[in-house]
């Protein structure tokens, strides 16, 4: 189904459809479960593509007929009122809807658990039956697989509640704030994708538990300036070179066993960070596991009956072992599942076998059953496809050019495909890559045709796509350049999605030529391209937006290298900073919002995968600094940063900012109150504030942009 026309949003400017939509994805089905029998899909969407509550649909394959199963606003009328840790998991998640936002189901379908405001519910698909277990304070809840008991956290302790009876209590009594039980910590969540802390046992009788101690972590503060009655926020934060919370498994039984994981042998005694799990009836339980400095990822099966463990597979790597999700796994006929990058690709590998082919590179791993489902890029890293294994071999599901997602099984799949030829997306249901029905979507239509040029550029063939202000023709003047990046690791702005270049055209459309490129460390184009940032991150992601910015002009001469501006946000604020420290000659204006200004207050996972701990390289991380270098700032800037923000800290700016003041540097800052690292969604604020950064931009490209001096 395209998107829909909302005239409701007629006279709504663009900046603040932008906002009401949630970047146009509101209205979109996502979340899919499918039934074992085949008979259903489960899914969540919003009402409309301007309502952010979410509910529960189900989808009978048979008839094509969407049935709505919980109606949030129906359950819930009136505001969330979350609990501490199921913002913090929002928060890390980047989840900005409200109503049901995530849900799970026992292997039979006949248990639904989600929470609406903290409170636990359960639903009958069948019969539609809904009923309240928990009033309040309840965290990522879960049935086990046989639909007798349901597992939740709560005051950061694991309970489960027993069904048919009633009893609820908590399978661990510990006292202490700084442990919890069957909570992701905030590494985990952040960095590695991990937002679960327990997972049940085949049978339903067992769980395996995370317990994490955060007592070793340093505590770090957010006051709220702008109300200072308010108490401020202590937070545990695993800043660089400092210490991880302590995290160790054990399985709990329903009966009130308890049987604690083993480490192996080593140092830190065996591993530092917990990276997944994976428990299915194919294998006993699997953990995959890293050291600090990331070298290595160890697979290791347990044995729920005394805790012992072995290892069943291992990569390493001399800079950095890629965590890939959804693996490692085990099929349904003991098979065990990995990606390994040891011939230079990232290879879906099955029983030690390679199942995908060279160039081809693994994104992820969906489902693992009788067969695979999984993502993966071909030589085009802009495209991201959906596979399965088939008879020994690998199988395409999506046949047309774009960005695909994909959910179920690899006999039953969901298939969600966004593409340069339309907006939002475009969600059909296969069986045995069959079409057999389609999923509704109500996103709202930007209205917007990206006037977009493909581009690969220079030698390194850098990915990029150079928009033009729509209606603009070849003669008319040369344009000012605004480059619009992330440009850091582990994110791509450059795919085939119309909807990635809604921002992008916009800004074009003030006036600018708009040059969005992917540097070295981007997915998709295999690890060596990805690794080449070890310990470079200023030097290597700073040079390929100055080389994409060169290459661009020589093909498009409208672009005016001497009005050249950057932007962004979190890494590409940064990167944004940087541009206008230490390559004056070539930018004039950059706004970097929630920038990394000092990698040593940044967290561990991240920062130290390639940068090393300060301790071992306090040189790298003088030489990534923005601070170190902020006495040479000789062009305009502005920093934006959320006052709230508790993953690149509000620290950052200001140490930046006084040390430009030091400097005697001119600069402005924008401090945003209550704002945390997702960009505001208040429409208001989300319009004002773009419309800020863009006039100042547009005011020091025509003005006089003579050094500073100090």
């Amino acid at each position: 189904m395209p998107a829909v026309t909302d005239s409701a949003l007629d006279d709504v400017p663009f900046l603040r459809r932008q906002a009401r939509t949630q970047r146009f994805t509101l209205g979109a089905p996502k979340q899919f479960r499918v039934a074992p029998d085949g008979s259903r899909v489960l899914f969540l969407r919003s009402a409309s593509g301007t309502d952010p509550r979410h509910s529960l649909w189900s989808l009978e394959l048979d008839s094509g007929q969407e049935t709505m199963l919980v109606d949030a606003a129906e359950l819930l009328p009136g505001d969330e009122d979350l609990p501490p840790e199921e913002r913090a998991r929002r928060e890390r998640a980047r989840e900005t809807g409200g109503g049901v936002v995530a849900f799970d189901v026992d292997d039979a379908f006949t248990v639904v658990t989600f929470t609406l405001s903290g409170k636990l519910y359960t639903l009958d698909p069948g019969t539609g039956a809904t009923r309240m277990l928990v009033d309040g304070s309840v965290v990522d809840p879960r049935p086990n697989p046989s639909g007798t008991h349901v597992a939740y956290v709560r005051d950061r302790r694991l309970r489960v509640i027993e069904l048919a009876t009633g009893e609820d209590r908590a399978l661990v009594e510990e006292s202490g704030d700084d442990v919890a039980w069957g909570l992701a910590e905030f590494i985990a969540a952040e960095e590695m994708d991990r937002t679960r802390g327990y997972w049940w046992s085949p049978d339903g009788r067992s769980l395996l538990v995370e317990r994490s101690d955060r007592g070793p972590v340093p505590r770090w503060t957010i006051g709220d300036p702008a109300n200072p009655q308010q108490p401020a926020n202590v937070v545990a934060y695993p800043s660089a070179g400092s210490p991880n919370a302590e995290v160790s498994l054990a399985v709990l039984g329903l009966d009130g066993s308890r049987v604690a994981v083993a480490r192996p042998e080593g140092e830190h005694r065996g591993w530092e960070y917990l990276v997944t799990v994976h428990w299915s009836a194919g294998g006993p339980p699997l953990l995959a596991v890293q050291p600090r400095d990331q070298k290595k990822l160890t697979v290791l099966a347990v044995d729920p009956a005394d805790g012992s463990v072995r290892e069943v597979h291992t990569e390493t790597d001399e800079q950095w072992v890629e965590i890939v999700q959804g693996v490692p796994a085990w099929t349904t006929d003991g098979k065990l599942v990995v990606e390994s990058a040891a011939d230079g690709d990232h290879r879906l590998v099955v029983n030690g076998k390679p199942v995908t082919p060279p160039g081809t590179q693994l994104r992820a791993v969906l489902h693992v059953g009788d067969e695979i489902l999984f993502t993966a890029s071909e030589s085009d890293p802009t495209q991201v496809h959906v596979y399965r294994t088939e008879g020994g071999g690998v199988r395409r599901l999506s046949t047309e050019d774009g960005v695909h997602i994909g959910a179920g099984s690899a006999e039953l799949t969901v298939l969600t495909a966004w593409s340069l030829a339309y907006s939002g997306p475009r969600v059909s249901v296969l069986r045995d890559g069959e079409p057999v029905a389609a999923i509704g979507s109500s996103t709202v239509d930007p209205e917007i045709v990206p006037n977009l040029t493909w581009l690969t550029l220079g030698e390194r063939g850098l990915r990029a796509a150079l928009l033009l202000p729509r209606g603009y023709e070849p003669g008319e003047g040369k344009l000012p350049v605004l480059l619009d990046p992330y440009g850091g690791p582990h994110a791509q702005r450059v795919l085939q999605s119309r909807n990635a270049f809604l921002t992008p055209q916009w800004l074009a459309d003030q006036g600018f030529a708009v040059l969005v490129a992917d540097g070295r460390g981007s997915p998709g184009r295999g690890p060596a391209w990805e690794k080449e940032i070890a310990g470079k991150l200023a030097d290597v992601t700073l040079a390929d937006q100055v080389d994409a910015l060169h290459a661009a002009a020589e093909a498009h001469p409208e672009l005016d290298l001497e009005r050249v501006a950057i932007r962004g946000w979190s890494y590409g604020g940064y990167l944004s900073a940087l541009a206008v420290l230490r390559r004056p000659d070539v930018f004039h204006a950059a706004v970097a919002g929630a920038p990394v200004t000092d990698w040593s207050l940044y967290d561990t996972h991240y920062t130290e995968r390639y940068l090393g701990t300060p301790q071992d390289e306090p040189e790298s991380y003088r030489h990534n600094s923005l601070i170190a270098g902020a006495g040479s700032l000789s062009r305009a800037l502005m920093i934006v940063h959320g006052l709230a923000d508790d993953n690149v800290f509000p620290a950052h700016s200001l140490r930046l900012s006084s040390a430009l003041l030091a400097a005697g540097r001119g600069h402005v800052f924008l401090p945003l109150a209550g704002a945390t690292h997702m960009s505001p969604q208040a429409e208001e604020v989300a319009e004002n504030l773009m419309r800020t950064q863009i006039g100042w931009i547009l005011r020091e490209l025509s003005g006089d942009r003579k050094e500073q001096q100090p």
